[in-house]
Order: C-alpha cells, then sequence, then structure tokens
C-alpha cells in the first residue's frame, strides 16, 4: 500500500492530465460550460453516487452542472487536511467541498437560502486526454441537513436517475 505522499508524488506522471484537471476546475468554478465541457470527452458520464443520477456525454454533462449551478451555486475547494491521489492507468481520487448556498429546488426542497460547506471524494477516469467520467460520492443526509431538511425524499423518480 502507498502512502498519501507516495499517492501524491503520482501528479508529477502524467502532468498534462494534472494540468486537465486544474484547467476543469477552474472552469467550473466560473461556471463556464463551454470551458468546463471542452475538459471532457464526447462519451463522458457522471455519477452522483447520493443521489443514483446519471448523465451521459456533453449534453448530459452540461444538465448536471446547470444543476449544481442554479441550485447551490457551488464551488469547488480544497481543504488543508483533503487528499488527492493519481492511481494506476492515470485515474484520479480526491477529496474537495463544495461550497455555496441554496438558491434553487433540490429533490422537491424548495431554496432556502442557507450556505452549504459539503464535503465530497471524486474519482475521475480519462481517455484520450480528456475526462471521461466524474464519480461523486458524498453524505445526502448531511446536505440536507444543512439545507434545512431532515428528510431524505424519494429518489425513484429523480430525473436522470438509475437503478443501483
Amino acid at each position: 500500500m502507498l502512502s498519501a505522499l507516495e499517492y501524491n508524488r503520482r501528479v508529477a506522471l502524467n502532468p498534462q492530465l494534472a494540468d486537465l484537471v486544474r484547467r476543469h476546475l477552474l472552469a467550473e468554478n466560473a461556471q463556464d460550460l463551454p470551458g468546463t465541457l471542452a475538459t471532457l470527452h464526447p462519451e463522458c458520464r457522471f455519477e452522483d453516487l447520493a443521489t443514483g443520477q446519471v448523465w451521459d456525454g456533453h449534453d448530459g454533462a452540461a444538465a448536471h452542472y446547470r444543476q449544481w449551478w442554479t441550485t447551490f451555486d457551488v464551488e469547488v475547494k480544497r481543504g488543508p487536511t483533503q487528499t488527492s491521489a493519481w492511481t494506476d492507468g492515470d485515474g484520479y481520487i480526491g477529496e474537495a467541498t463544495w461550497h455555496g448556498k441554496h438558491v434553487g429546488p433540490f429533490l422537491g426542497i424548495a431554496p432556502t437560502g442557507r450556505p452549504i460547506v459539503q464535503p465530497f471524494v471524486v474519482v475521475l477516469a480519462f481517455k484520450d486526454g480528456l475526462m471521461l467520467s466524474e464519480r461523486f460520492h458524498y453524505d445526502l443526509g448531511s446536505l440536507l441537513r444543512q439545507i434545512g431538511d431532515e428528510t431524505i425524499p424519494a429518489l425513484g423518480g429523480l430525473r436522470y436517475r438509475q437503478a443501483a
């Protein structure tokens, strides 16, 4: 098993992909949809493991980003204790935190204006020098409590949801 330090050293193994991730994050945080989509492979897939939603291709990715931007006006930041690692085969696993405010409906919950600070883990895969997939894991219950709702709603009818 590699130590965290050894994992983080792997970033130097593929500087082009490391630069791609940086450019992607800058575009995402600027809510620059064309810039964000430019970092994604045409066959990209986004999976929200907390809600079970899945988005495919650039149209799906655009829907995913619009959902998060219009629901939480979110920005991604890495905290000082959060880590990331490059895996064999140029995969990437990283911890980060969404910072934002609940400004649009989320899972049937009306906007509350409450701030959110939501840690998550993301797993990235790449193809042809672009991001192929993004799988993100977070605590849905924690997010709901932050916006003032204790109930986890039924997710079966959620748009883009696929059975787990």
